[in-house]
């Protein structure tokens, strides 16, 4: 017998799951689907408590985190266990963060290494992949509650300008949040979407869609032609946004009013500060004047003091678009429409700024906040079957490539192409008897991969010896409509094969995130604490192997000060291991790694040098 779902929140016959589309973003949240009826994308608005969702998180003392609304009121009271603006986190290192670390109101740890960066709320530390994920398991919960019905399937949108490792790095969040993530899509292209552009099979256009959110810049110029969506060019700035503006009146108020040192001593009077500040931004977009309490002093902001003091951060969105444009090889002439999305660009000095540039009135008529939730849900629909004539296509936003001799970069896939794709080069060793062949993947415009992010590496084994040169090597990148990459590497002589698909070093794999799926029914977090244990405790153990094993075969070529320090390093590193905390744990692997390469590095150039003489090294 058939079973027919129906849902009790409409009345209508359900044939299939909803399938939702979510905005995750770096202020506010949204979930959104098709109305069965009506056939009309809609933003969910549960019991009546906004569309909205605040993207913040607060952890109270041995309770279940609070999201949304409710965790809002806690940045005042309790600003260090409360974390905001989390998606700038995605998929990023200490490093990456620089000196923004020092603006956010909670503790963002350095571990000093490339990995992931963590958030430290009281004796716990969490990823930003884990803190997503209790952003999406409440946008789930509402969706549910609303529709009265079951939502294990989404959309998610993220910037275009997002890498591989944030991109995989939302999928994961999703997936910890019980989600089945069945397409990440650029948020412009999900604006376009609920702009209603490209939905006729006969409409033919060229598109701006301009995105300022809390955190992020996006520009992105469009081709919709017979239901295909081709994103031409993107741009922007994952540090650019409504924060930003915020954070202008910020510094102008505590150089004006001499606020620095109250600011620098209390975490409270920081968030006190920026929530009148976005208050400021606020009331100015339809007021010519705002003035405030804070303690004993009013602070006042004129509308034009505003302007002036966000003018660069605009202009810088400007320019931008100035090269999304260039990109595309179009002129301001060649687009049909600019489109506006993100609650920022209610500021009446974008508007403007934007018409101007782009010289037509900018169409800001759809609800900025809501406009790529709307968007994600009608892709929701495609990939539910529903809208057959229409086709995505999106470009990855950065080039990818290998790293080759003299640690230059080698593209494969240049910025801009259309995904999904796959693109190759043929490489060979450098080294007589070479077997295995390190193949380093780098994404970023620069020559050098040290300008570079690296996503992934990994090893070809087995190749046959064979002078050098000889070898044949195809190494293909596969990227997929996610924008999420695929390596394989190939040696032609011996057909010896390494497929491997690129989990970014800031992702988790598809086994960590299933068994954190079964940990989050249960003890979530002490389980996650254990397995981080675990794994950099399997990295130390590794380190060591290789670090005494190499000792033992290579003192010769050793200085007595160099074996000295190795066996210093090697006993710290083995004492961080009885700590049994991770962070102790993966600081003493990075200072054994560093201490030990240089002179391994001279002993393989030995090693290299001894081999060309025709001698042979055991």
């Amino acid at each position: 017998m058939a079973k027919v779902a129906i849902n009790l929140s409409t009345g209508s016959l359900q044939q299939e799951e909803i399938i939702v589309g979510i905005d995750l973003g770096t202020t506010n949240s949204l979930v959104a689907y098709i109305h069965p009826d009506t056939r009309h994308p809609l933003a969910i608005n549960d019991q009546g408590r906004g569309t909205i969702v605040p993207s913040i998180v607060h952890f109270p003392a041995g309770q279940d985190p609070i999201v949304g609304t409710e965790a809002r009121e806690y940045l005042l009271t309790d600003p260090q266990n409360t974390i905001y603006s989390v998606k700038r986190l995605l998929g990023k290192s200490y490093q990456d963060l620089g000196t923004h670390a020092a603006d956010l109101g909670y503790k963002v740890i350095d571990d000093n290494s490339e990995g992931l960066v963590k958030i430290r709320v009281g004796e716990k530390f969490y990823s930003p992949i884990e803190l997503s994920a209790e952003i999406l398991k409440e946008l789930r919960a509402r969706a549910e509650h609303a529709l009265k019905t079951p939502v294990n399937k989404a959309v998610i949108t993220v910037p275009a300008y997002f890498n591989d490792s944030q991109r995989q790095a939302t999928r994961d969040a999703g997936r910890l949040a019980g989600l089945e993530v069945l397409r990440i899509v650029n948020e412009p292209t999900a604006a376009a979407l609920a702009y209603g552009i490209g939905l006729s099979p006969d409409e033919e256009k060229t598109v701006a869609v301009y995105d300022l959110g809390g955190g992020t810049f996006d520009i992105s110029i469009l081709r919709i032609q017979q239901g295909i969506f081709e994103v031409l060019s993107t741009n922007g700035d994952t540090y650019l946004g409504g924060d930003d503006l915020d954070r202008a009146i910020i510094n102008h108020w505590a150089g004006e009013y001499q606020l620095a040192t109250v600011l620098f001593q209390n975490a409270e009077a920081q968030q006190q500060l920026r929530l009148l500040a976005e208050q400021a931004k606020r009331h100015l977009s339809t007021n010519d004047s705002f003035e405030a309490a804070f303690g004993d002093t009013r602070l006042p902001l004129t509308k034009a003091k505003f302007n002036e003091l966000v003018q660069p951060l605009v202009d810088r969105t400007i320019a931008s678009c100035r090269q999304a444009l260039a990109d595309a090889k179009l002129t301001q002439k060649d687009l049909d429409a600019v489109l506006l999305v993100g609650g920022s660009t209610r500021v009446p000095l974008v508007y403007d700024s934007v018409s101007a540039f782009f010289q037509q009135p900018a169409n800001n008529t759809l609800n900025p906040d809501e406009v790529v939730a709307l968007g994600a849900a009608i892709q929701a629909d495609i990939l539910a079957g529903n809208r057959r004539d229409v086709l995505l296509l999106d470009v990855t936003p950065l080039t990818l490539g290998i790293e080759t001799l003299g640690g230059l970069m080698d593209p494969i896939i240049p910025r801009n192409s259309k995904i999904p794709t796959k693109a190759g080069r043929q490489y060979t060793t450098s080294v007589d008897g070479q077997v295995n062949l390190k193949i380093s993947v780098y994404q970023g415009e620069r020559d050098l991969v040290k300008e570079n992010r690296k996503l992934a590496e990994f090893d070809l084994r087995g190749i046959p010896a064979m002078p050098a040169g000889l070898p044949k090597v195809d190494v293909n990148f596969i990227l997929n409509a996610d924008g999420i990459l695929k390596v394989e590497a190939i040696e032609l002589r011996s057909n010896t094969r390494q497929e491997v698909e690129i989990k970014p070093q800031y992702g988790l794999t598809d086994e960590q995130v299933e068994q954190m799926l079964m940990d989050s029914l249960t003890h979530a977090r002490e389980d996650v604490s254990a397995r981080m244990v675990i794994e950099a405790r399997t990295v130390a153990e590794q380190m060591l192997y290789q670090v005494e094993r190499f000792v033992a075969k290579n003192g010769q070529h050793l200085t007595p000060e160099e074996i000295t320090q190795t066996t210093a390093g090697v006993d710290k590193l083995k004492q961080a291991l009885t700590t049994q905390d991770k962070d102790t744990i993966l600081k003493a692997v990075d200072e054994l790694e560093e201490l030990t390469r240089p002179f391994a590095e001279r002993v393989m150039n030995i090693s290299i040098s001894q081999a060309m003489a025709g001698k042979k090294i055991l």
